[in-house]
């Protein structure tokens, strides 16, 4: 399906400020929906003016639909739908006309102009399903109201907000609890759900007449300073939103003012309690936390153990026992920079370029000075979830030491990583234009541990697969093809 862009700009003569308006609008209209229980359909006129396309579209979810099929991207004649034609050229909402039955349900069809600043770009259609037509409740006539009340504003161009803060995903919708205010700020209507949530609060009297900031304050802020974002939300004030916690509940206030021919009406403001999402939160934030202080100190115990190794290191005569400490304290010392990685981020994913530098630059520093042999990457690991770059981590840091240590000996010459990154799968390429391979080399018969090391994280760890060749031109190339895991 085409998105809003796409047919604005194939379709329409909307320019990039009215079609950011458009995007504000419909990204909030779903409470315009909801609160007159009722289908809405964005037409903009065709750019030749020779009809409309739907360009968006939204369904109630406190009330039934009454299309069923998507309308987005369709046209319609100039002349097809009167309406559109009453609402554009008057420049005011149209409400006239019978129900229409053609669908085998009765619908009443609304349009509303959309304004921004001085000029329209489009009509708003708004279609109720009147099959479950009853005596409306005192809840669906405070709807209806306040239905009435954001069509004018958005035929005024007063809604959306201009240079209000982004709405949340997850603010509160009208079925989560709304407060309806008069323009001192008392409540005039308090619906079910936004009552239960004020008496989670600690509210015992009766919210309807009540000033809303004062009453919320008294609750929340009873021997602390009063969070003055809290008094503009409450009073209905700007389009803001917050959150006040008392007696272990937390509720979440969004205010919507009403500003109808001029002056501020009133308000509307959606209540949602947020307890146990937050709570909920703060479980998985304390879990994080405990995760990246088992990295840490994972990442200490293991450079403890590199600084012992190295110690015994030293005390040792033998020139092959010297090495082979120093050997595993490279490869502890790799590990131990994931795990340094890992205490930074809230996610068991790390960006591999990091570590993969890191490492670069750990192989050239114990290089010999004869050699001059500088590593470089090429191509992007990208992020890798931590069972992956803890072993890939260590098979680089097995092929670089290997290759600045025989291949490239004694000599100058090139060392490489190449990384090509699929969907699905992560190419590794180690290139050096060094000695190359001695003519009986064998991978399987290999006596080399590191070589052994990289072969069983490769092949059998990480699932992968592993090939050693000469290179063309001389030298040698390491080629490692491992699966990623779905994201």
């Amino acid at each position: 399906m085409p998105t809003l862009s796409d047919l604005a700009v194939r379709h329409t003569a909307l320019d990039d400020a009215d079609l950011e308006w458009m995007h504000s609008l419909v990204s909030d209209w779903q409470l315009l929906a909801d609160l007159s229980f009722a289908d809405l359909i964005l037409w903009i006129p065709l750019k030749d003016g020779s009809g409309w396309v739907a360009i968006a579209q939204m369904r109630p979810t406190t009330g039934p639909t009454v299309y069923h099929d998507d309308i987005v991207g369709m046209i319609a004649a100039k002349g097809e739908r009167p309406l559109l034609e009453t609402a554009w050229n008057e420049r005011r909402i149209c409400r006239e006309g019978d129900p229409d039955w053609s669908s085998g349900v009765p619908v009443r069809e609304e349009t509303i102009p959309v304004r921004r600043a001085d000029h329209f770009l489009g009509v708003i259609q708004r279609s109720t399903n009147l099959s479950s037509a009853r005596t409306p409740s005192r809840l669906e006539l405070t709807y209806l109201q306040s239905a009435s009340d954001l069509a004018q504003m958005v035929a005024e161009g007063r809604f959306p907000f201009s240079g209000a803060e982004p709405i949340l995903v997850r603010s509160p919708r009208v079925g989560d609890g709304l407060l309806r205010l008069d323009r001192a700020g008392r409540v005039t209507y308090a619906s079910p759900n936004a009552l239960s949530a004020y008496r989670r609060l600690g509210l015992t009297a009766d919210l309807v007449g009540a000033e809303l900031g004062r009453t919320t304050a008294t609750l929340c802020y009873s021997d602390e300073p009063i969070n003055e974002n809290l008094m503009i939300v409450a009073s209905g004030r700007e389009p803001r939103e917050t959150e006040v916690e008392s007696g272990g509940t937390v509720v979440q206030l969004r205010a919507i003012p009403l500003i109808v021919g001029g002056g501020r009406i009133g308000a509307l403001v959606l209540i949602r309690d947020v307890t146990e999402l937050r709570r909920r939160e703060r479980e998985l934030m304390t879990k994080d936390a405990t995760i990246r202080e088992i990295h840490h100190r994972v990442k200490n115990n293991l450079q403890t153990v590199a600084a012992l190794l190295r110690l015994q290191a030293r005390r040792l005569r033998l020139p092959e026992g010297r090495e082979a400490l120093e050997e595993a304290v490279r490869r502890v010392g790799s590990i131990a920079i994931v795990h340094e990685t890992l205490s930074h981020t809230p996610e068991e994913q790390v960006d591999f370029d990091d570590i993969a530098d890191r490492v670069i630059a750990m192989t050239g520093e114990v290089a010999a000075p004869e050699t001059q042999v500088v590593p470089r990457r090429v191509g992007s690991f990208g992020v890798l979830r931590s069972e992956i770059a803890t072993p890939l981590a260590m098979v680089l840091t097995e092929l670089l030491q290997n290759a600045v240590q025989h291949g490239l000996a004694q000599r100058q010459g090139k060392l490489q990583v190449i990384v090509s990154r699929g969907g699905e799968r992560l190419d590794v390429i180690v290139s050096d234009n060094g000695s190359g391979l001695p003519e009986d080399f064998d991978l399987d018969q290999t006596t080399s541990l590191g070589l052994q090391i990289v072969r069983t994280l490769v092949v059998g760890e990480l699932s992968g697969r592993l090939a050693i060749e000469p290179r063309q031109g001389g030298g040698t190339e390491v080629s490692l093809s491992i699966p990623l895991p779905a994201a």
